[in-house]
């Protein structure tokens, strides 16, 4: 059965979504990101995908306290990603309640601390993003497309110890198309036992469905719930 991630993305404290990643195309869903989070569990969903994109744009934590909120007033295992770039960051996340973190553009920019937080934390609590565009990873927001293959760089840091990767397909995020299945069965053919997390595209039940067949063990939905795409009650024989 295919986990299902709500995501939370946040802005200036607010519960927002992006389209392709573009700060400009910005669509705020909810003042108030602990009342989306608490719906989310009262649903049934266990598990939240919180991005701080202040905190990627700040490249560090920013919105910390909202990371707290949730995590202290509802029982969701939350990933929190977004601009966490030392160890201060990862201490503030942790003591904040995320179960795990993720990251993505460290995992490029600076291979050492990334290497740093899988030796000291262990694969399960430090996610990898792989944000990619035509097979190349994609960093700082997805406005830098780099050299990096996917396969080869996912690769390299399974073998570390890594076992979750969040892929994110640039081409699809907030555009509520569909999800990128065949680059998926292509990582997951490369690397059979990893916890592959789809990202991006999911625009309807269907494309979970598409998704589940493939043998995808986790997606990440956001958009298709705040626009009704999906409906919470949908999603129940997933959980």
């Amino acid at each position: 059965m295919i986990e299902i991630i709500p995501a939370i993305d946040l802005i200036d404290g607010k519960c927002v979504r992006l389209s392709q990643g573009d700060y400009a195309q910005k669509t705020i869903y909810n003042e108030n990101p602990l009342e989306v989070a608490k719906m989310f569990a009262d649903a049934g969903i266990r598990r939240l995908h919180l991005v701080d994109l202040d905190g990627a744009k700040a490249h560090h934590i920013v919105n910390h306290k909202v990371l707290d909120k949730i995590c202290s007033s509802t029982d969701l295992i939350v990933d929190f990603g977004g601009g966490l770039k030392s160890d201060e960051d990862l201490r503030i996340a942790f003591e904040c309640g995320a179960a795990m973190v993720t990251g993505g553009s460290i995992a490029v920019k600076n291979p050492d601390i990334f290497s740093s937080w899988i030796a000291k934390f262990g694969g399960e609590k430090i996610i990898l993003g792989a944000d990619v565009k035509d097979e190349k990873i994609a960093v700082g927001g997805w406005l830098e497309t780099t050299e990096l293959e996917l396969l080869p760089f996912v690769k390299n840091y399974i073998n570390q110890g890594v076992n979750k990767v969040i892929c994110t397909d640039i081409s699809k995020d907030g555009m509520l198309q569909g999800t990128a299945v065949e680059l998926y069965k292509k990582m997951l053919a490369a690397q059979p036992g990893m916890y592959l997390i789809a990202s991006g595209g999911v625009s309807s039940i269907q494309d979970i469905e598409l998704l589940e067949e493939a043998a995808v063990p986790a997606v990440i939905t956001g958009k298709a719930i705040y626009e009704g795409k999906i409906k919470l009650k949908e999603l129940l024989r997933f959980l």
